[in-house]
This record gives C-alpha cells, structure tokens and sequence, in this order.
C-alpha cells in the first residue's frame, strides 16, 4: 500500500510523540525484531540504499547488539533513530521523539570546506532579529567541543565518516543538537574576530496565516507560511492570486515551507498557472509483490489548468528552508516553464516517502520509496536555481532584491 507523501511529519513535534519513561518493560527480543524488521524494509523498499553505500550486515550486527543496552523509553527511540541516521538522509526518521532526540534542522546551515566547516546559509525569512553577521563565520566548536570531535562521537557506526557528504550531513545534525542540550557555538568571523553565538536564543518568526500577501510597485508577492500541508491553502491561495491578477509579475515566496506538504495542495497552486495538460515531474520505483521480482516502473505526472490563468511573469523564491514537497513545487515551476527560480540550494530532501509500521511498537517511521525528477531527468535533490544567492552580511533581503530587479526587467 503505498501513500505519496511529501512532507516532513509534523507530528514529530506534537506532544503525544514525547515519549515518557515511567513503567518502561524492556523485551530484548521484541526490539531485536524490530531492528530487523527495519533493515529488512530499507533493504526491500528504500530507493536510495544502492547510493548510500552502507553495510547492511554491519547495521545488523550493530543494533542488535546495540539492543541489550536499552533501558528506558528513551535509549529506545535512540536505538532505532540512530539506525535511521546511518543513512544520512533527513528524509527518513521515526514520526516520534523524546527531549533526546536531535532535532530535524536549525536556522542557520554549514558547509565543509577545505576541511573547515562555515555557516553559508541563515534562515534569514522567518528569523525576527539578530544582531551579529553569521555568513562565512569559521565553526571553532560547539559547547566546547570541535565539529571534527562530535562528528567522531556521533552515534553512528555503519557509514563512512570520511565521506564528505556524510560529513557535511552530521556536522548539521549535531549543530541542529538535542532538545535537551545547549547550542552555543563559538566562531570565528571572516574579519578574525572570536565569538560566542547561542542558537537557542534566536527567535523563530511564526504566522497564524497560511499565506501573507501584497503588491509593490506592481508586483504582487505571495509568501507561504510552511502550510503546503493545509489542503485550505488552496482556496486561500486563489484568493490572494485572484486581487493580485492584475499586477505585472509575480513572487511565490517558499522560503518557509520547512514541513513539507502534500500534492494536493501544490497542484491545486500550480493548475493556476498552465493553459493545458502538461508534465511536471518525473516518478520512479520498484514495484514488487510477494517474493515475485522487482519491476521498475518509471512515468509522467501531470498538472491540469484550474482557474483564471496567471500570465505575466514568475518568481519563486527558495532557500535551505524549502523542504519536501516545497522544493517539488518550485522544480514542478521549473519544470512547465512558467517560473524562475531564484535562492539557494533546498533542504536536498530526496523522494518521496510512505509510512511503515512497526511490528512491536506504537510508532512507525517514514522511508523513501520513490524517486523524484525534474521533467528533464534531473533529479530533484541535485536541482539547484537558475539564480543562485549568495548569501552576504549586508541584512537586506538578498532574494527578494533579485526577484523584483527580474520582474522590473
């Protein structure tokens, strides 16, 4: 039973996935079943396993090993969470946590280079005010500790930490850190100044609405406020666009679409701006049943016109915040040519992915089970925008500039 999904669970942060640790009755065997059962459903339908190069003898003989330790509700979730990261993809993972979990992401990404690690990018969009320019600093360490020393100690044991992709992938999962640690960082600017940075104090900026939009100078702008998962998007979106039709460009800003989403919504946004029947994405899969063999299966999706046409020209804005089904709306815009797309890379979240249950506990996690691809057979986590940002200290926003300079030309 396969359920198309695109989104990063939201649920993840609700309080019934806080998970308590009264009256925990460990059964070893249950959870050296389940460890099984895990890597048996990775090795059967995660579309990404060949890429990641990650011994799947190694991952049983790990966590089963792993599993005498559990003691509590808490390093039981560890258990299967840290199986999960040995694929350094943050697209799949349990859709439950507890305050030792690490977190999904944090409002500022680093890059290797050269064997350092540099804050490249800032949320900037959504974060209301701070005070000290990040972009460039150099990561000295985090709660006193050096990236290179926490990246040893991450609780991996399968994949290959010497891989600078992997590298790069728990350098920002231990800076997006555990709920119940601190964040500081101590960095070093590009002007050689040493500073102390606590993440914990930068202030989310959160809207009750789905959307905000306005116009400038007749440019309309439309900005998502991370609810592509809300199916009244829809209607609120053609409301917006229906007082903005007569501008002369417009700026769909996704800049903040962090939890994902589903395709009913993005179509339902995207059918607004195409005159027939045409291609937006590329899907692909293995199709098994029972014992019989793997098929691949490979086909078109398409969008249909829905709705008073939108002509004038687009722009869609994207950052390291554009995540699941935002970044597929932004290459689906790119895809039926009716856009350009102007940021930073996205979250690089690959696929498509559907829930599995566990066979022993009350939770489940969420694995990649289709492949993702621009119209032209371009991956969608290696998609990068036709204009790229560069992100500086100056503390405009940089984006937003370079969309209404391309509209007013």
């Amino acid at each position: 039973m396969k359920y198309q999904i695109y989104m990063l669970a939201l649920i993840l942060m609700s309080s019934t996935c806080r998970l308590k640790a009264q009256g925990y009755k460990k059964d070893e065997q249950k959870l050296k079943e389940d460890v099984h059962y895990v890597i048996d459903q990775i090795e059967t339908n995660y579309v990404y396993r060949s890429d990641k190069n990650v011994d799947l003898n190694c991952l049983r003989t790990s966590y089963t090993e792993a599993a005498k330790d559990v003691n509590s509700i808490q390093t039981e979730i560890s258990l299967y969470e840290n199986l999960l990261n040995e694929f350094y993809d943050s697209h799949i993972h349990l859709n439950t946590n507890t305050q030792s979990s690490y977190r999904l992401n944090a409002p500022i990404y680093i890059s290797l280079k050269n064997g350092k690690f540099y804050i490249s990018e800032v949320w900037t969009s959504q974060i209301k005010s701070i005070n000290i320019n990040l972009i460039g600093a150099k990561i000295i360490s985090l709660n006193g500790e050096t990236i290179e020393s926490l990246i040893e100690s991450f609780p991996s044991s399968c994949n290959d930490k010497n891989n600078p992709n992997v590298k790069e992938w728990i350098a920002n999962k231990v800076i997006a850190g555990k709920y119940d640690e601190p964040r500081v960082l101590s960095l070093l600017t590009p002007k050689a100044k040493k500073i102390k940075f606590d993440l914990d104090t930068v202030e989310i900026r959160n809207s009750d609405s789905l959307l905000s939009s306005y116009s400038i100078d007749g440019i309309g702008v439309i900005r998502i406020n991370n609810s592509l998962g809300n199916n009244d998007l829809i209607e609120e979106f053609d409301e917006a666009l229906y007082k903005l039709l007569n501008t002369n460009g417009l700026i769909i800003d996704l800049r903040n679409t962090i939890s994902g989403g589903n395709t009913y919504v993005a179509k339902g946004i995207l059918s607004r701006f195409v005159k027939q029947s045409t291609p937006y994405q590329i899907h692909s899969y293995n199709e098994q049943h029972g014992n019989g063999p793997l098929i691949p299966r490979k086909w078109f999706e398409y969008v249909n016109p829905r709705g008073k046409y939108y002509s004038n020209p687009i722009v869609i804005l994207v950052g390291r915040w554009t995540a699941s089904m935002g970044e597929g709306l932004a290459i689906a815009f790119d895809s039926i040519n009716t856009a350009t797309v102007v940021g930073t890379e996205m979250q690089k979240l690959a696929g498509a992915v559907n829930n599995f249950d566990f066979k022993n506990r009350d939770y489940s996690f969420q694995l990649s089970t289709e492949r993702l691809f621009h119209v032209n057979g371009m991956p969608r986590e290696k998609y990068i925008p036709e204009h790229i940002i560069r992100q500086s200290n100056r503390g405009d926003d940089e984006f937003m500039k370079k969309a209404f300079l391309l509209l007013s030309n």
